[in-house]
């Protein structure tokens, strides 16, 4: 099995784990949170599809952008009076599973475009 698969299956690995714990969160306190997480959760469940099937850069690109606007506003709520709950929110244990796994799909993600602009410049 080539490097490029790898990473592309652990990358897989990684959103889909965030998305089913994302999805073990519902239904959340508030409807706003409820509608985060479903969407969220569904979203990056289906981003092992374009991920394994390497659909491309511009794919890869949504996919982080989309993983760091969700680790963005955990930040966010998290911080005191935030802009979002007025208030910061808990830091739980499933919190940081979660954001281990989005910020180790980020990693892998843009490994795999780094090898991806590679392997097109030594060919051209």
């Amino acid at each position: 099995m080539n490097s490029i698969i790898m990473i592309a299956v652990a990358a897989s690995i990684c959103t889909a784990i965030a998305g089913i714990l994302h999805l073990t969160m519902l239904p959340a306190p508030n409807t706003y949170m409820t509608i985060l997480f479903l969407v969220g959760g569904v979203a990056q469940i289906f981003w092992i599809i374009p991920t394994i099937k390497r659909w491309g850069k511009a794919w890869d690109y949504v996919g982080i952008a989309g993983t760091v606007a969700f680790i963005i506003i955990w930040l966010i709520t998290r911080m005191p009076d935030n802009p979002i709950t007025g208030r910061a929110g808990r830091i739980g244990e499933s919190a940081i599973i979660i954001e281990i796994f989005q910020i180790a799909f980020i990693v892998l993600l843009g490994i795999l475009i780094s090898k991806k602009t590679v392997s097109q410049t030594s060919k051209a």
